[in-house]
C-alpha cells in the first residue's frame, strides 16, 4: 500500500533580512493513510515547520510532498487554497473560535465554503458536535464552555468536511491534565473507530503515548521514529 503522505528529501529555509534560517534539512518520511502519528522535538527543532509543510500551509524550499498521490508543494497559492479546504482540518491550541457564534455556528464555518445548503450545513455540523460528544452543547457559545469543551468544539469543525488528514499543533498545550486526557482520548477514537489520519506536534511525552508512532526531530533532522502497539 503506497504512502497518504509522502515526502522526500524535503528542505525549508527562512530569509530574514540578509540571514539564512534553515529549519528543515533533507527529511524523508512516510504517513500511511489511519496512522496517528506524534511529531516531538526542543523548541527549534522544526516539527511546526514540518506540520505546516503537510498541512499546506506552507511551502519547502526544496524537495517533494505528495498528499494522495498530489504534489502539494508544485500547487499555486489559490490552488493551494482549495486543497486545503478539502483535504486537511486544522486544530490548534488556542481554539480560534468565534466568541459571537454558537459552537454548532462555529462547526459550520468552513462548509461556507461548500456548495451545501443551510440544512445540510446544520446537520453536518451537529454530527460532528455528536461524535465529539457535545451534541447538547450546540447552542452555547464558546465563553460558556470549559477549555476541554471549546477545543472538542474546534475538533468537530476540523472533522467536519470529513477531511483526509487531520492536523494537529499542540492540541493540549493549553488545557489542564484531565482536560488533555479527555481530549486525546477524543483523537484517538476518531482515529480508531473512524479511521481519520492524525498528525499532531507535541511537547508532552504523555500526549505522545495516545499515538500509534512517534518521530523525533532535532534540528532540522529526523532522528527517531518509533511504531508503538495500537491501543
Amino acid at each position: 500500500m503506497s504512502a497518504l503522505v509522502d515526502l522526500r528529501n524535503v528542505s525549508k529555509t527562512y530569509v530574514r533580512g540578509v540571514q539564512k534560517v534553515e529549519v528543515l534539512h533533507g527529511i524523508d518520511m512516510e504517513i500511511r493513510a489511519g496512522d496517528f502519528v506524534a511529531l516531538m522535538g526542543p523548541s527549534g527543532s522544526g516539527k511546526t515547520t514540518l506540520l505546516n509543510l503537510i498541512g499546506g500551509l506552507d511551502a519547502p524550499t526544496g524537495g517533494s510532498i505528495s498528499v494522495g498521490g498530489q504534489r502539494i508543494d508544485q500547487l499555486s497559492e489559490s490552488a493551494l487554497a482549495r486543497w486545503r479546504a478539502a483535504h486537511v482540518g486544522f486544530v490548534f491550541q488556542f481554539y480560534n473560535l468565534l466568541s459571537t457564534l454558537a459552537a454548532r455556528r462555529n462547526v459550520e464555518l468552513p462548509l461556507l465554503l461548500t456548495r451545501l445548503s443551510g440544512t445540510q450545513r446544520r446537520q453536518r455540523a451537529q454530527i460532528a458536535l455528536q461524535l465529539v460528544g457535545l451534541a447538547d452543547r450546540a447552542a452555547h457559545k464558546p465563553g460558556e464552555l470549559s477549555g476541554g469543551q471549546q477545543q472538542r468544539v474546534a475538533i468537530a469543525r476540523a472533522i467536519v468536511s470529513d477531511p483526509t488528514l487531520l492536523v494537529c499543533d499542540e492540541p493540549t498545550g493549553d488545557l489542564d491534565r484531565h482536560s488533555a486526557e479527555d481530549v486525546l482520548r477524543l483523537l484517538q477514537q476518531l482515529n480508531r473507530d473512524h479511521g481519520k489520519t492524525i498528525i499532531m506536534v507535541t511537547h508532552d511525552p504523555k500526549a505522545a503515548e495516545f499515538a500509534r508512532r512517534i518521530v523525533h526531530l532535532d534540528k532540522g533532522v529526523l532522528v527517531d521514529d518509533i511504531k508503538r502497539p495500537a491501543a
